[in-house]
């Protein structure tokens, strides 16, 4: 298999077998058995959990009409592909990059970011954001802002 640890990004383009698929694997249960897959020439090999999770949410991701990038963690990212994937600007991402909030290599003249950073990067701020929601929910609250 040619470029097995290439980036790809893979567009929602059969809709409607997605959505067949994704309705079979929301109604499964819990499974006490390993998810099987089934090669071309008959033969069954059990899916590890982790490879079953990634099929879990590809399938959710693309019958939602997004498209998935799959790629080897260790890749490295320009700084628009990090932009891209944070959804902000790529003179923002330097900014960020320039105080240092996430780290980066120049091998060259170019900045390159690794995805496991920006992935953490990315969670990091969601993390922050969706405290400093629920702290303004807490504070309206009881400020009786939400009361009739």
């Amino acid at each position: 298999m040619a470029g097995i640890t290439e980036d790809r990004t893979l567009l929602p383009e059969h809709r409607a077998e997605i959505a067949e698929l994704r309705a079979f694997l929301d109604a499964a249960p819990e499974a006490a058995e390993p998810a099987v897959l089934w090669g071309p020439d008959g033969t069954a090999k059990a899916l590890p959990a982790e490879v079953y999770e990634a099929l879990l949410v590809v399938v959710r991701a693309l019958s939602e009409g997004k498209a998935v990038t799959v790629a080897p963690v260790h890749t490295t990212l320009t700084t628009q592909e990090a932009a891209d994937l944070l959804g902000v600007s790529r003179p923002t991402l330097v900014k960020i990059l320039d105080r240092g909030e996430l780290s980066y290599s120049r091998p060259g003249r170019h900045r390159r970011v690794l995805l496991a950073d920006l992935i953490e990067f990315r969670e990091q701020r969601r993390a922050k954001r969706r405290s400093g929601l629920d702290e303004l929910v807490d504070l309206t609250e009881e400020a009786g802002l939400y009361d009739d």
